[in-house]
């Protein structure tokens, strides 16, 4: 392993973009301009864009972004670009699959504490025959529920379904490499390889690899400047390197391992019942992109708790929505339950066309929560998907998404989930949605140009 390589890590900063050039094709000139400014060892592996800011010493306006990064990959295959979009020519019409993202770390009203999404995701599944949806949607440490037609996978792999990099292929189930991180109390250990070989016996997780690490995985939990979770991982050699080696004996990793936060963050994340932004799922994000990036494999993430003095305080009765993690000690159910069943990811151009496999033709809509733009949102606009923004599910992002180059009829903004089914079962019956409102506006009345 070479001295390059052995100093990989994971990290975030922040790029000012200046607006003015971008109004067309936003797309592509967004993400040229974002990688004129990185350096030639920094691999981009997720992007938000959080607003509108003035670019200092200038009169001007920039698009604030906050990019994760890796670096220090010498020596290994680098993924694709996670700027990379294969244009759809078409929209398969012979189905209505949706994709509902609520992105980690920005402090969304719904789907920003653990699992508390998880009621939209059974509402708007119930209205599309597919529903694409994230961890952080559905993750409830040891409860997790989704209806049979939702597919679960990490949020890099809905940016590359949507920018046409791959597709998704249903599987009966999954081998899970399950990598347990480093920690001194043997708790902690023992409370996660009791949840697997309960999931084998509850409902029949296929016999999983347990992978212990002995060392790495340093992960930080950080917030940016915008207020978003972030973070920086290290010592992620040894978890490359086991990944590298046993390949061809997994199908999906879930790992688990300890995030380093501030002291206190745990009790005042329960004191503050629900106003304050899970410093944990940021971090947990960037290393889960870059694992699904590098492997094309679902993965997913589940922190460890950091010792008994934390596993057995008391919190009292916390909001509803942080409840899951609040009597939870192993934290990782969610996600072997989740990943037991997670679609294959399809990169091969030609997979790509079965008629099995989920691409970015079938996608018929996106359901976002109003103000975020990301590689998803971006996608969606270039390949003109259907885009829902719920107003209702407020958080960090400042956007406004009507200053967006959408075609006509593209962008819907409506102010609640109950809302965003109800656009979404009218665009799968082929009614304008505006026609079942009122006033109503008549057809456009054009004379012939001279």
């Amino acid at each position: 392993m070479s001295d390059a390589v052995a100093t990989a890590e994971l990290y975030e900063r922040e790029l000012i973009v200046p607006t003015d050039g971008l109004s067309a094709d936003l797309f592509t000139r967004l993400c040229e301009a974002v990688t004129e400014q990185l350096q030639s060892d920094e691999i981009p592996i997720r992007l938000a864009v959080t607003g509108r800011v003035r670019i200092p010493n200038s009169d001007r306006e920039g698009h604030h972004c906050e990019i994760g990064l890796l670096r220090g990959l010498e020596g290994r295959r680098r993924p694709a670009s996670i700027f990379d979009l294969d244009r759809r020519t078409l929209e398969n019409a012979q189905q209505f699959n949706a994709v509902l993202l609520v992105p980690t770390g920005v402090g969304a009203e719904i789907g920003g504490h653990a699992g508390d999404a998880m009621p939209v995701a059974a509402l708007l599944a119930s209205v599309c025959d597919t529903l694409v949806t994230h961890p952080n949607v559905v993750n409830a440490s040891d409860v997790i529920e989704m209806p049979a037609n939702c597919l679960y996978v990490e949020g890099s792999v809905i940016a590359r379904l949507l920018q046409g990099q791959l597709g998704l292929q249903r599987v009966r189930n999954n081998r899970l490499l399950v990598v347990l991180g480093p920690h001194d109390d043997e708790l902690f250990v023992h409370a996660a390889i009791n949840s697997i070989n309960a999931a084998r016996t509850s409902y029949g997780l296929v016999r999983p690899q347990v992978l212990r690490l002995e060392q790495g995985l340093q992960m930080d939990s950080r917030y940016a400047r915008s207020g978003r979770a972030a973070g920086r991982v290290r010592g992620l050699e040894p978890l490359f390197a086991e990944l590298d080696r046993r390949r061809n004996q997994y199908d999906a990793v879930a790992i688990t391992s300890l995030i380093d936060v501030p002291a206190g963050y745990h009790f005042e994340y329960f004191d503050r019942m629900g106003d304050m932004v899970n410093p944990w799922g940021g971090v947990e994000a960037m290393l889960t992109h870059t694992v699904s990036a590098l492997y094309d494999v679902p993965s997913a993430h589940a922190p460890m708790l950091e010792s008994r003095e934390i596993a057995n305080a008391d919190p009292g009765v916390v909001d509803p929505r942080m409840a899951a993690e609040a009597v939870s000690l192993a934290m990782i159910q969610c996600i072997l339950k989740g990943l037991q069943r997670s679609p294959r990811l399809i990169t091969d151009p030609e997979g790509r066309r079965h008629h099995s496999v989920l691409n970015a033709a079938d996608i018929s809509c996106l359901v976002i929560p109003d103000g975020c733009v990301g590689l998803p949102t971006l996608a969606a606009l270039e390949q003109g998907i259907t885009t829902i923004a719920v107003r209702e599910n407020r958080n960090l992002m400042s956007n406004d998404l009507t200053e967006l180059p959408w075609s006509a009829g593209q962008l819907h903004i409506v102010e609640n989930y109950w809302e965003a089914a109800g656009v979404m079962a009218a665009l799968r019956a082929g009614v304008d949605p505006a026609a079942v409102r009122r006033p109503l506006t008549g057809a456009e009345i054009t004379g012939l140009a001279e």
